[in-house]
């Protein structure tokens, strides 16, 4: 490997060197407080080395990763929503039983697997990251052992090696039939094939469809995605909705963009009916939960329906409206499972509706930021969310994908009432002694700080956009 291919990778060898250095110190001294300053410092170090990474001669490391200004991107929004999770997990995990040592070296490896995910260019190490996600994972939403966090992480165990094993075939499907793993390769060798070779690529592809289709939790891979999100804990619920499908659905934007999947009539109808089912089962499902993890699990399934809309479009905005929409979903995602997470106690989540009614007479500022990342998630004007969606529905009008368009805006309002619902608890006002079941400890200055940073941003993107368009605009050439 050259200097120059060392420099390239600067971002991604100081995220790897990070738990390796915190392993180290913790074999000698254990302090939590210790172990969350290098975790931070250590991504703080990483998204430091993204510019310089971005000024070297080659973005093409071997022929397994491409760190091109598209996924140096969305490593900055990894290392960056890794950063709040890492802040908002001190409190949550201080005065827990055990150790949190543990947690913050999973969270470390599970972000190494998401940035590794984002600049893969070959099935090799789109595995491998994905492995590297995949295993952290099982260990972040056990962690800490409870009867529920337990059964989450062994229900994703289960379906995560099932969803490997259709990966993998997949993968195997198309090497037999074009004889590499690049995907440039793959996109280069698609002309010329007989029948049956089509036929069995298209299994190949689908195969790869099931895989990822269980990372985003779309329907119908969708089924552990509820009881994963109120099992694991709240901080791990934030890495797995945010970070997790956000690297996958980076990924396969530039795989099957890469293979130009619309001109295969079969491909296109899978992702169209599973757009149209995400967006109706998700937000339908929603409506029937009372437990705020539960509602936002279906929510997220809802969103990542959106995603495909403009998946599905075709032209040069299609990046850009997956992008800009990611961005705002990582922000309000973040900042409502940070909510969760501050008003979490050490013996419970607080994920029952009942925790949040009357919090805006008891915690204004809470109640506020919550009452901003729901309506930023429900697409209200003034917040990102409602830009973003501006963006899918512009991508698909731009293709004619009129079908597409009015589900997303019928399946959006259908969403407005779950979250008006939780909104209005918040706002409902009740006697003191109401709301018995809300735990209710005090901020730390790192929860404020993020739940600040990511309520700025939800608005800042609703109200003035254009300095973040113009970035994303930028990496779409």
């Amino acid at each position: 490997m050259t200097g120059t291919e060392i420099v390239t990778l600067l971002p991604l060898i100081v995220l790897a060197a990070a738990p390796v250095v915190i392993m180290l110190v913790v074999a000698f001294y254990r302090d939590h407080r210790l172990t969350v300053a290098l975790t931070l410092f250590g991504l703080v170090l990483a998204f430091a080395m993204l510019p310089v990474s971005s000024k070297t001669s080659s973005s093409e490391v071997t022929a397994l990763l491409i760190l091109d200004r598209y996924a140096l991107f969305y490593m900055g929004l990894i290392f960056a929503a890794a950063f709040a999770v890492a802040g908002l997990a001190y409190r949550y995990l201080e005065g827990r039983e055990g150790s949190a040592d543990e947690f913050y070296i999973l969270l470390l490896l599970a972000t190494l697997g998401s940035a590794v995910l984002v600049a893969s260019r070959h099935f090799a190490s789109f595995f491998l990251g994905l492995e590297i996600l995949s295993v952290s994972l099982y260990g972040l939403i056990g962690y800490p052992t409870r009867d529920h966090s337990i059964e989450a992480a062994i229900k994703y165990l289960i379906l995560a090696a099932a969803s490997a094993a259709f990966l993998l075939f997949g993968m195997a499907l198309i090497y037999g039939e074009v004889g590499t793993m690049e995907f440039a390769g793959i996109a280069s060798s698609l002309s010329g094939l007989s029948d049956v070779q089509k036929t069995v690529l298209m299994t190949g592809f689908g195969m790869v469809v099931v895989g990822v289709g269980f990372k985003l939790a779309v329907v119908p891979f969708h089924m552990w995605t509820p009881d994963v999100y109120e099992g694991a804990p709240a901080p791990v619920t934030a890495f797995v909705a945010s970070v997790s499908k956000g690297a996958m659905f980076a990924l396969v934007l530039r795989f099957y963009t890469q293979i130009d999947y619309r001109s295969y009539d079969s491909l296109f109808a899978a992702f169209y009916a599973i757009a149209v089912a995400s967006m109706l089962v998700g937000n339908l499902l929603a409506l029937l939960q009372s437990n705020v993890k539960r509602i936002l699990a279906y929510s997220s399934i809802a969103h990542l329906g959106y995603l495909l809309v403009a998946f599905l479009a075709s032209g040069s905005l299609v990046v850009t409206a997956v992008t800009f929409y990611l961005v705002a979903y990582f922000a309000a995602t973040l900042g409502s499972f940070g909510i969760i997470t501050v008003l979490s106690g050490r013996d419970r989540e607080a994920d029952s509706l009942d925790d949040y009614r009357g919090l805006f007479w008891r915690r204004p500022w809470l109640a506020t930021a919550f009452t901003a990342t729901l309506l930023s998630l429900a697409g209200i004007p003034l917040t990102a969310g409602f830009l973003g969606k501006i963006y899918l529905v512009t991508a698909a009008a731009g293709s004619a994908l009129w079908a597409l368009v009015i589900i997303l805006a019928v399946s959006s309002v259908i969403g407005l009432f779950y979250y008006l619902r939780i909104i209005g608890a918040m706002f409902v006002h009740t006697p003191e002694e109401a709301g018995e079941a809300a735990v209710e400890p005090s901020l730390s200055l790192a929860d404020n700080l993020v739940l600040a940073v990511v309520m700025s941003v939800v608005v800042w993107l609703g109200v003035y956009p254009a300095p973040l368009i113009h970035v994303i605009e930028a990496i779409s050439r």
